[in-house]
């Protein structure tokens, strides 16, 4: 009984293991959208800055 409980863990782990990474690369890509938006919203406030300079 036991011996199979710790058969079925050990199966487990793998498993388990390719969910956290699929997890993590998904929040990664979700990040790197995010801060995508932020730098165009940057870059987009720095242009009307530079302009309101300009004149």
């Amino acid at each position: 009984m036991i011996i199979s409980s710790i058969g079925a863990v050990f199966t487990l782990i793998p498993i388990l293991v390719i969910v956290f990474v699929f997890r993590w690369i998904r929040l990664m890509y979700l990040n790197s959208e995010e801060q995508l938006k932020q730098n165009e919203k940057i870059i987009r406030l720095l242009e009307e800055i530079k302009e309101k300079n300009e004149k």
